[in-house]
């Protein structure tokens, strides 16, 4: 199901984090007490089946509580035709399971990612910079959720 807010998204639990994207898809995932939030290696997928496949072991796998997708808007906020894609695997996703989903907006997050991944190599930014996304992207929701 997507929720339209956090009002009623699980404080406790795994939560992952996605920031989608056409083959590469970043994730990141908390502990169980959503104190801390780990990136993990990004899903590279053939296309969105696979994708969905894919995210769906590892929600299962995971025993996941919560899902946060990052939303891409523009910087004026409205909708481009990735946040449309992005909303598309969103609603596929949530017609095979019951985990609660939000949208979380994830302007700037790359940007913040790649300025904590500090000075590294470029083959090492194309390897982890999905990822790193999408812990900033989770890393955002998790505070936003702890303040209701």
């Amino acid at each position: 199901m997507i929720l339209p807010n956090f009002k009623d998204f699980p404080i406790a639990g795994r939560i992952i984090g996605l920031d989608w994207g056409a083959r590469r898809t970043g994730v990141a995932i908390t502990d169980e007490s959503c104190s801390f939030v780990f990136a993990r290696k990004p899903i590279v997928s053939k296309n969105s089946d696979d994708l969905q496949s894919r995210v769906l072991s590892l929600i299962k796998e995971e025993r996941v509580a919560g899902i946060i997708i990052g939303l891409p808007l523009r910087t004026d906020g409205t909708e481009s035709e990735t946040t449309k894609n992005v909303r598309d695997f969103a609603n596929s996703l949530a017609e095979k399971i019951d985990t609660p989903i939000c949208f979380l907006d994830e302007t700037l997050s790359s940007t913040a990612a790649q300025e904590s991944m500090g000075r590294v190599r470029i083959s090492d930014i194309k390897e982890k910079l999905d990822s790193e996304a999408a812990r900033v992207i989770l890393e955002n929701a998790i505070a936003i959720i702890k303040r209701q």
